[in-house]
């Protein structure tokens, strides 16, 4: 879905009173400090703090980020996964050949450059707005799955390769973050129509370039959303520490419980690829709990994510090995390609 989470600034120097006695600097202050008084120094080193909070919070962001691989039980009683595979499924992030090494560490490089220039925009536009943040952050958080559901659709129609469960996976999530987004729509997050332009406007480019990507490389792709469900990771859980008693003290919206109190909950089960189905339910008491199990489900994809870096490697928590050994729609074929460079890159090398 390295990030930064909304957070009140630190309260800027007071304006300059009328009266010359009040203008005069505090006496704790250096005498530097007192001398420079300047609008230009003042935003100077705003600035110069603020930067360095960034650099502080982020580093604390990946300290707790590194937790999300424990935050759940693995999936004990799924099934192993295909011959070949079980090496890379320990770090998904590894390429197969060390061939790739340098694609892999561009294309993770672009992602986090790309991720951080993000967090910066929202900082800025949404750091004492928390629930218009969320209402964006879930508005773009859809566009992924349903970037990689079209491509994987248009594959199978040109008749190239199938990807059953990729495409049963990638639903679910579109719709659990669907379900995310109506919670945060009930919460007021969309109530100022600029907000509600600056998400679908991203979201509409955001979709194409996706698309792109995913053609071009599904693990830059894979790895790019990976990044996102990880920001989102951090910003509901520093917002949950924030707030947490309050939270406890609202109710849960409507949303929520018909979503996480649903007899049906196939789908929500679907998503969770490193689970074995059911054993995952959240409660819904209040709003804490409600937030609690977003950044629960983030956490879930952050996980899919990175199991989908692995060609091949994602399975339906629902497939029975029996029907997964007879189905060959769903067998990754040792001579298919993973995008256009990786076509590109085996046509090369079976030409030598």
């Amino acid at each position: 879905m390295a990030g930064v989470a909304s957070a009140s600034a630190a309260p800027l120097p007071a304006a300059p009173a009328s009266n010359p006695a009040a203008r005069s600097p505090p006496s704790f202050l250096p005498l530097r400090a007192r001398r420079l008084r300047s609008p230009v120094v003042l935003a100077t080193r705003t600035f110069r703090a603020e930067a360095i909070r960034t650099q502080r919070e982020k580093a604390e962001q990946e300290t707790e980020v590194s937790a999300i691989e424990d935050s759940f039980p693995v999936r004990e009683e799924a099934s192993p996964p295909p011959e070949g595979a079980a090496a890379a499924a320990d770090d998904p992030l590894s390429p197969a050949e060390d061939d790739d090494g340098w694609a892999v560490r561009l294309e993770q490089s672009f992602n986090i450059f790309l991720t951080d220039s993000i967090i910066v925009i929202l900082d800025a536009l949404y750091r004492d707005r928390d629930y218009a943040r969320f209402f964006v952050l879930e508005t773009i958080a859809r566009v992924p799955y349903f970037a990689f559901i079209s491509v994987l659709h248009l594959y199978e129609t040109f008749g190239w390769w199938r990807r059953a469960d990729y495409i049963k996976v990638h639903f679910a999530e579109s719709m659990n973050e669907f379900h995310h987004l109506l919670i945060m729509e009930e919460l007021g997050g969309n109530s100022v129509w600029v907000d509600r332009f600056l998400a679908r406007f991203s979201a509409f480019f955001y979709y194409f370039m996706t698309v792109a990507m995913y053609m071009l490389s599904p693990r830059m792709a894979y790895h790019f959303s990976e990044c996102v469900e990880r920001h989102a990771y951090s910003t509901y859980d520093k917002f949950i520490k924030l707030n947490g008693e309050e939270l406890k003290k609202l109710p849960a919206p409507e949303a929520a419980i018909n979503y996480y109190m649903n007899e049906d909950l196939y789908l929500f089960d679907e998503f969770q690829t490193s689970r074995v189905p059911c054993s995952r339910r959240p409660k819904v008491d209040n709003l804490y709990d409600v937030f609690v199990n977003i950044r629960d489900d983030e956490a879930e994809h952050c996980k899919t994510m990175k199991a989908c870096q692995t060609h091949g490697n994602l399975r339906s928590p629902h497939s029975v090995p029996r029907s997964m050994e007879t189905d060959t729609e769903c067998v990754v074929l040792e001579n298919d390609c993973e995008g256009i460079m990786d076509c590109v890159k085996k046509s090369l090398a079976s030409e030598d």
